[in-house]
């Protein structure tokens, strides 16, 4: 039987096991002399949990300072922490928190605070030296992910900021990586910082290779790995939650085919919030865990196999077109090397590429970075939002071209935040920048569903809009049930409105359940009835997380959140105005012409109003498959509601 002792002396006996550990003293010395240290460590080597504990035993948080930790993602900053609060036998909030984005743990005693890049962007909109931290840590800087790539030049400019108004004391910055070759780049970047190598992983992956279509192979795989293999848990990667979701499905409906003894596997998609915490504890006794994710930095204890398809959903950016694009592509040889060594973090492991080792060989050597490929209007009102004005002379890592620049700073203005001169607009564009981390086209649609006095409406179509796959299709025979099902939620309207739909009816299901002062579960319901009508309940609740913190922000800013009722005219009014940049118009022969890049793209097999071919739409995403480029979340609208000042609207 375990007692406080013994896990308290296993937790301590990890932590001396961790290769970090033997580090401590010189990495602890190098901070202590240099006001920028580059930190490289490979997966398992402990520097995410063990270098704040580090610090804080140094002295780095006396006099009331801390030590922010930025994360990539929820998960990987609310695991951190829980984990090092463990670690520290202390009660999280306390001298460990963490602050994500519908979840804030920190308070006035916390010294170790483990956040996401966005949530940090934030407290520098209200102190901009972030005179709190005498130590921030930008964890996975590798990823470069573009809301990484500024942070890391605004903590630049900080560190001289703070030095010059003697306010706060000295900043240190450390920057963790598991790639070398990025180091370097972020070392350079810094004028020559010291990069300080940790020993690396502990144990030896074997690589194995194949070739099929990749999510039946995924499932092949788990079944191989779990009737043939020693225990060990399994990681599987994929692109996107429909496939985590498909995939979870697909085990549970193998698993009752297989004899009652070998029915031991617990699939468990890492997207679901209710089974966040089931992923990183223990499988329970004689069972083995099959993870379903799609964030590469999440470390999972037990992990012994990892199923590698070799993809990656990227958003790719053509600011000449103002055309994004989703699309699946192959990963990099880096991103490839990071997953596989997420089985060997805790004993000798296994990888199952399901590629052939060709094309590994073909892939490239690193990520491209994000903010080369992507639209940097959120990025742009950020800076301006921190008091960057020269966005052009910006000093980034890895700058993007003058036309994108120029292109992003137009659609600001088209969209109302920046004036003629590129300043921010007032009051419009103060108010999207307090939106932030929202995409500043949601941001205008919120403010001008205040004057549309259709707010509630648009603040549930923003929340439904930011979340994957509302509805889900069953890759079995119930395909066409899913759909007969699901179309008493459609609106002839479009897409937009059949999301007010679904959401609209589960709040009258939540509202006769308090009304019946049931002591029913509610979880249980809920997730009953979206599977009844084929609806992602995992994205449903993430939706009404999201509807609920965007509301809380609207209202803080004194928006009165209105209704219009059943009287979707304003409403759609607002969609046209709001989305007039993604607009499309019905063709001779079926097809439809982007108005704002002249792209010929199709209405996805998806929408409502797929069999309808409206006129003129507007649409909110778009995506490739095979040749076709395809619009999705659509909703149709009257080509005369487009702003006469960008479109003719005799087009």
């Amino acid at each position: 039987m375990w007692t406080y002792h013994s896990i308290m002396q296993k937790i301590e006996e990890h932590r001396k096991s961790l290769p970090i550990a033997s580090v401590e003293k010189p990495l602890i010395e190098v901070v202590q002399k240099n006001d920028i240290v580059i930190i490289v460590g490979e997966t398992g080597c402990g520097k995410t949990t063990q270098l704040p504990q580090f610090l804080f035993n140094a002295g780095f948080c006396r006099e009331g300072k801390m030590v922010g930790i930025s994360q990539p993602s929820c998960i990987a900053a609310l695991t951190a922490a829980k984990r090092v609060a463990e670690e520290c036998d202390v009660q999280l909030g306390q001298r460990v928190g963490y602050s994500i984005r519908f979840d804030d743990t920190s308070s006035s005693s916390t010294r170790l605070k483990y956040m996401t890049d966005c949530l940090l962007w934030r407290e520098a909109l209200v102190d901009p030296l972030l005179s709190r931290y005498s130590v921030i840590i930008v964890d996975e800087a590798h990823e470069r992910t573009a809301h990484t790539d500024v942070l890391l030049a605004f903590l630049k400019k900080v560190q001289l900021d703070r030095s010059k108004a003697e306010i706060g004391g000295v900043l240190k910055l450390i920057i963790m990586s598991a790639s070398l070759v990025d180091a370097r780049v972020f070392s350079e970047y810094y004028g020559g910082a010291n990069v300080f190598y940790v020993p690396g992983r502990q144990f030896p992956v074997n690589i194995f290779y194949t070739e099929t279509d990749y999510v039946d192979a995924a499932l092949v795989t788990i079944f191989q790995i779990h009737l043939e293999e020693e225990q060990g848990d399994i990681l599987v990667f994929l692109t996107g939650q429909d496939e985590t979701e498909s995939l979870e499905r697909l085990v549970q409906k193998e698993l009752e085919h297989l004899p009652e003894d070998k029915r031991n596997l617990l699939p468990l998609a890492l997207f679901s919030s209710e089974q966040q915490m089931r992923v990183f504890a223990p499988a329970p006794f004689g069972f083995r865990k099959v993870v379903l994710s799609t964030d590469t930095s999440i470390t999972i204890p037990g992990i012994r196999y990892v199923v590698d398809p070799g993809f990656v959903k990227a958003r790719t950016y053509d600011p000449s077109k103002r055309m994004e694009r989703l699309d699946v592509v192959p990963a990099s040889k880096a991103l490839s090397l990071q997953r596989s060594r997420r089985a060997g973090r805790e004993g000798p492991g296994k990888c199952y590429r399901l590629y052939r080792e060709m094309e590994f060989k073909k892939l490239e050597d690193s990520t491209k970075p994000e903010i080369m490929r992507c639209n940097l209007s959120h990025v742009i009102l950020q800076l301006k939002a921190l008091g960057f004005d020269d966005i052009l002379g910006f000093d980034f890592i890895d700058k993007p071209s003058r036309s994108a620049i120029e292109k992003a700073l137009e659609e600001l203005q088209l969209l109302g935040a920046l004036t003629d001169d590129w300043k921010l607009e007032e009051p419009a564009g103060h108010q999207m920048a307090r939106l932030l981390p929202l995409d500043p086209v949601y941001s205008r649609a919120l403010i001008l569903a205040n004057q549309f006095n259709c707010l509630e409406e648009m603040l549930i179509t923003v929340a439904m809009l930011s979340v994957e796959s509302i509805f889900y299709d069953p890759r079995d025979k119930r395909e066409e049930e899913a759909r007969s099902t699901r179309n008493h939620f459609a609106s002839v309207e479009g897409d937009h409105l059949t999301y007010l739909s679904v959401y609209r009816e589960s709040n009258e299901l939540l509202e006769q359940i308090k009304a019946e002062n049931s002591e029913a579960n509610v979880d249980q319901i809920m997730r009953k009835w979206c599977k009844d009508n084929f609806v992602n309940s995992h994205s449903l609740k993430h939706a009404r997380d999201t509807y609920r913190q965007i509301r809380g922000n609207v209202e803080n800013m004194g928006f009165n959140v209105s209704s219009c009722g059943n009287d979707m005219l304003e409403y759609l009014r607002c969609l046209a105005t709001t989305f007039f940049l993604k607009a499309a118009q019905r063709q001779m022969d079926g097809t439809y012409r982007a108005l704002e890049s002249g792209e010929i793209v199709h209405i996805h097999p998806a929408s409502v109003l797929f069999s309808s071919k409206p006129e003129c739409v507007i649409f909110n995403e778009l995506v490739m498959q095979t040749s076709n480029k395809y619009i999705k979340n659509l909703t149709r609208i009257d080509p005369l509601w487009l702003p006469p000042h960008h479109y003719n609207s005799e087009e």
